[in-house]
C-alpha cells in the first residue's frame, strides 16, 4: 500500500511540476521579490540588497530601515525592529548613503531611533517594488507607501490615541526642521553623506498632512524642544501630534530636492498633484509593468520566473536621476562636482568597475533612451568636474580599479546610441586614459608607468597593479573602437590598438596565468595563484588572468591553443576553493561566498569572472558554456532572500542572469556581440524599443535540457557561437532546439568563435 502511494505521489507531483510551468504572465510586476538578496551581513552577502520601494531610475527610493542611523544595512531579513522608513539613495551597503531622512509614526512621543524602534514580522510585511505596508506592533500602527521619481504618498493607520506622533528624522551631520502648523507641513534638509567631498550640499524635503497637527515639537540631539517649531543643529528632528480615532488614517505626502525648498515643493506638486495615495500606486505599478513587461517569459517553473523579474527589478535602479524639472520644465541639477546648479542630466550611484560587464550593455538593448540620458549627463560629469567618474556616490568615489567609463560610452555609441555629446565624451576618455586623476580611482592610477612600460609595476607602491594592468588594457580596446567609429586619425586609432595588447606582458608562462611583474620586468616573487588581493582585485589569479574580454584568441594562444584553454579553464572548477587572505588579514566575504559555494575557485558572487563560462566559446566547446550557465543560475540564484551568491552590486549581478536566462551575453562590451549560452525559458519575448520583437524560442527546455542541438536565425540555421547586435535589434526569432546531451558537432570551428582582437583582420 505504502509503495502504491508513493508510486501515486510521485506521478501527481510529475504531472503538477509540469501544469505548474508559467505561460501567460500579464503582470510581471507581481513575480518581484523585494527581498531577494536582504538575508545579508559584512561577512556573508546574499546579495547585500534592500528592499527598494521606488519607480525605475527614480531620484529618491524608500526602505524600512531596521539598522542604526547611517548604518550601510539598513535593512537586513533577521531583523526584527524597523526604526524609520528612510528616503535613501544608496547604491549599495559599502558605500553608504547620502541625502537621506527617516519618517516614523509612534504611539507615545519618543523619536530616539532605539526608543521609537518597532517590532514588525514578516508575515506582517508587504514589499513590491511600488508599493511597502507593514504592521508596527509595538505601536499598533499600519505604515504603506507608495512613491514616484522625486515623491512619494504615506498612508499611516493610527490606534484611538491622544498621543498617536510622527517623526521626521533627517540624521546627523548638519540637518534642520521646520514646522508649519497653519500649513499642515514640515520641511528641512539634510546634510549627511558617506563619500568624497560634497559642496553645498542639501536635500531638502518637504512634507504635506491631510490633518492639522494637535501640537508641535522639536528635537537636538536627545533634547526634545517641547513646542519649539524650528530647529537647526547636528541633528536636528521634529515630532508632531495627532488625536486619532481607532484605524484612522493620516495621509502625508512628501518630496524632496538637492536644489531647493521651492524645488522641493514643485516636485510634489508636480508629481503627486490632486492624486490620492491609491492613485499614486496604481500609477508606480503601471510604470513597473511597462518596463518589467519588456521581456516577457513563459515555459518555466515558478521560482524562475519569479527569480527572472526580481533580477530584472534590479537592473532598473542605478545609476538613478540627480536631475530635476523646474518651473520652466528645463532639466537641472545640483553638481556633485562644483556644488552649482546647472542644467542638463545628471546621474548618480553606480560604479563601472561592476557594470559595465553586463548592465549598461542590456541597457543598450532592452532600454537605450535611459542609457542616452545617462550619456549625456556622463559630458556633465566631465565638463564640471573634469574627469568622468568611476565610481559615483554621488561625486567622485575613491574606490575600485579600472578605467571603464572608456567600456561604458563607447558600447554605447557603438550599439547605436546618439544625440549627445560624443565628441566631448571621446575627449574625456583619452584625458582619463592617459593621466593619474586627483585620486586613485579616477583617470589611471600609474598612468606613467602604463604609458610608458605598458604596465602597471607591482613594485611602486601602486595596489592591484595587476588588475589594473588588464582593464586598462581592454579600456584602451574600447577606445580604439570609438577612435574607428569617429573616425579619427589613423596614428591614433594605432596608439589604442597596440596598448590593448598590454594584456600580454603580465602573462605567466610558468604557470599559465597573470602575474604581477616589477619595474625590471621580472615577475613578482613568491607567487601564489590563490593569493587574493595584492596583485589583483577582489580576486586571485586564477579569477583575473579571463580578463581579456577583447582577445580571447590572443590569450587561447599564450596559454598553448584551444585544448590547454579549455583545460584551463575546466580547472577553475576543478580545483578545490582553497584561497590565502594574507594582503586582507582576514577573511573577506567575497572569498567566504567562494568557498562555500562549491563549485572550485569559479566566484560568481564577484564580478571579474563572471564572463568567463562564455569563454569556452571560443575554443570550439560550447556545450561547457551551456552547461555552466544553466548550473549557475540553477544554484546561484533563487527569488528569496538568501537568493543571490554575493553582491548584487547595482544591477550588474542580476543582468548576468537576465541575459544568461535568454541565451547570450556581452562578454565585451564595445564590440557588436553577444557570445552564445542557452536560453532557461521555453520562449522569451523582448519588445524592442525601436518598435521591433525579438522572440527566443526553446519549446523543447525543461530541466534536463540544457544543451543547443541546433540554433535558427529567422529560419536559417546558424552555427555560429555569438549573435550579431545590429541584427536583434531587427527583431526576429532565435529558434533553439535543445536537448539532455552536449552536441559536439556545433559551434566547433574557427568562423562559429566570437570577436577576437588577434582575428580582427582575419574576419
Amino acid at each position: 500500500m505504502k509503495f502504491k502511494y508513493s508510486i501515486f505521489l510521485f506521478l501527481s507531483l510529475s504531472i503538477t511540476g509540469r501544469a505548474q510551468l508559467i505561460n501567460d504572465i500579464t503582470d510581471p510586476v507581481d513575480y518581484v521579490n523585494p527581498l531577494m538578496g536582504t538575508d545579508s551581513e559584512p561577512g556573508l552577502s546574499n546579495g547585500n540588497t534592500y528592499p527598494a520601494i521606488a519607480v525605475p531610475w527614480g531620484m529618491n527610493l524608500w526602505t524600512p530601515q531596521t539598522g542604526p542611523m547611517g548604518h550601510g544595512w539598513a535593512y537586513t531579513y533577521d531583523a526584527y525592529k524597523i526604526r524609520g522608513f528612510k528616503q535613501t539613495h544608496q547604491p549599495s551597503p559599502w558605500m553608504n548613503d547620502y541625502g537621506q531622512f527617516a519618517i516614523m509614526p509612534v504611539i507615545g512621543m519618543k523619536f530616539n531611533q532605539d526608543e521609537r524602534a518597532s517590532w514588525f514580522s514578516h508575515k506582517a510585511e508587504t514589499a513590491k517594488p511600488y508599493y511597502y505596508k507593514v504592521y508596527l506592533a509595538d505601536h499598533d500602527v499600519t505604515v504603506e507607501l507608495t512613491p514616484t521619481e522625486r515623491a512619494a504618498q504615506f498612508q499611516i493607520t493610527f490606534p484611538e490615541s491622544d498621543s498617536s506622533y510622527v517623526v521626521v528624522d533627517p540624521f546627523d551631520k548638519g540637518s534642520y526642521v521646520k514646522v508649519i502648523p497653519e500649513e499642515n507641513k514640515i520641511i528641512g534638509y539634510t546634510t549627511k553623506y558617506a563619500r568624497g567631498k560634497l559642496i553645498n550640499f542639501k536635500n531638502y524635503f518637504v512634507l504635506k498632512f491631510d490633518k492639522a497637527f494637535d501640537n508641535v515639537h522639536t528635537w537636538e540631539g536627545e533634547e526634545l524642544a517641547v513646542g519649539v517649531a524650528e530647529m537647526e543643529g547636528n541633528h536636528a528632528g521634529a515630532i508632531v501630534g495627532f488625536k486619532t480615532s481607532k484605524k484612522e488614517t493620516i495621509n502625508v505626502q512628501v518630496a524632496s530636492s538637492f536644489i531647493s525648498f521651492e524645488q522641493a515643493e514643485l516636485n510634489l506638486e508636480r508629481e503627486l498633484a490632486n492624486d490620492d495615495f491609491e492613485a499614486t500606486k496604481k500609477k508606480a505599478r503601471n510604470l513597473w509593468n511597462d518596463k518589467l513587461g519588456r521581456i516577457k517569459v513563459a515555459g518555466g517553473t515558478i521560482d524562475q520566473v519569479r527569480t527572472f523579474y526580481s533580477c530584472l527589478y534590479r537592473t532598473l535602479f542605478f545609476p538613478n536621476k540627480l536631475y530635476e524639472i523646474n518651473e520652466k520644465n528645463e532639466r537641472i541639477h545640483w553638481s556633485p562636482y562644483n556644488g552649482e546648479i546647472l542644467p542638463g542630466y545628471m546621474f548618480a550611484g553606480t560604479g563601472f568597475w561592476d557594470t559595465f560587464r553586463a548592465l549598461y550593455p542590456f541597457l543598450n538593448l532592452v532600454y537605450p533612451s535611459i542609457n542616452k540620458e545617462m550619456q549625456a549627463g556622463l559630458v556633465n560629469d566631465f565638463k564640471e568636474g573634469g574627469w568622468l567618474p568611476e565610481w559615483s556616490s554621488p561625486g567622485y568615489a575613491n574606490i575600485m580599479v579600472g578605467n571603464n567609463s572608456a567600456s561604458v560610452v563607447s558600447d554605447a555609441y557603438i550599439k547605436g546610441l546618439r544625440g549627445y555629446d560624443i565628441e566631448t565624451l571621446y575627449e574625456a576618455l583619452t584625458h582619463g586614459a592617459n593621466n593619474a586623476g586627483p585620486m586613485t580611482a579616477v583617470g589611471r592610477a600609474g598612468a606613467e608607468y602604463y604609458n610608458t612600460l605598458g604596465y602597471v609595476p607591482y613594485d611602486v607602491g601602486i595596489n592591484e597593479n595587476a588588475a589594473r594592468t588588464l582593464e586598462y588594457a581592454y579600456d584602451d580596446f574600447t577606445i580604439y573602437q570609438l577612435a574607428k567609429a569617429l573616425k579619427k586619425p589613423k596614428k591614433e586609432i594605432k596608439y589604442y590598438a597596440e596598448r590593448s595588447l598590454n594584456y600580454k606582458k603580465l602573462f605567466d608562462p610558468s604557470s599559465g596565468l597573470m602575474r604581477g611583474k616589477n619595474k625590471d620586468g621580472s615577475f613578482q616573487s613568491p607567487f601564489s595563484p590563490f593569493k587574493w588581493g595584492d596583485a589583483f582585485t577582489e580576486g586571485n589569479s586564477w579569477h583575473y588572468s579571463w580578463s581579456v574580454f577583447h582577445d580571447v584568441q590572443g590569450l587561447i594562444e599564450l596559454m598553448g591553443g584551444k585544448e590547454n584553454f579549455v583545460m584551463k579553464l575546466d580547472s577553475v572548477f576543478d580545483l578545490p576553493p582553497i584561497f590565502d587572505e594574507s594582503y586582507y588579514g582576514g577573511v573577506i566575504h567575497e572569498i567566504r561566498e567562494m568557498q562555500i559555494a562549491d563549485m572550485g575557485q569559479y566566484a560568481h558572487g564577484n564580478q571579474p569572472i563572471q564572463h568567463m563560462i562564455y569563454l569556452y566559446n571560443y575554443a570550439g566547446a560550447p556545450w561547457k558554456t551551456q552547461y555552466w550557465a544553466r548550473e549557475t543560475m540553477n544554484r546561484m540564484y533563487q527569488p528569496t532572500p538568501d537568493g543571490y551568491c554575493g553582491d548584487e552590486d547595482n544591477g550588474q549581478t542580476s543582468a548576468w542572469y537576465v541575459f544568461s536566462a535568454m541565451g547570450f551575453y556581452p562578454v565585451c562590451p564595445g564590440v557588436n556581440e553577444y557570445v552564445l549560452g542557452a536560453p532557461l525559458f521555453q520562449k522569451i519575448t523582448l519588445t524592442l524599443q525601436n518598435g521591433n520583437e525579438l522572440v527566443v524560442n526553446a519549446p523543447g527546455n525543461n530541466v534536463q535540457s540544457r544543451y543547443v542541438n541546433e540554433l535558427k536565425i529567422n529560419g536559417k540555421v546558424s552555427t555560429k557561437n555569438y549573435l550579431d547586435h545590429n541584427e536583434l535589434m531587427k527583431g526576429g526569432t532565435l529558434d533553439f532546439k535543445m536537448t539532455d546531451k552536449p552536441s559536439k558537432n556545433r559551434g566547433i570551428d574557427k568562423e562559429d568563435f566570437p570577436y577576437s582582437f588577434s582575428n580582427e583582420s582575419k574576419r
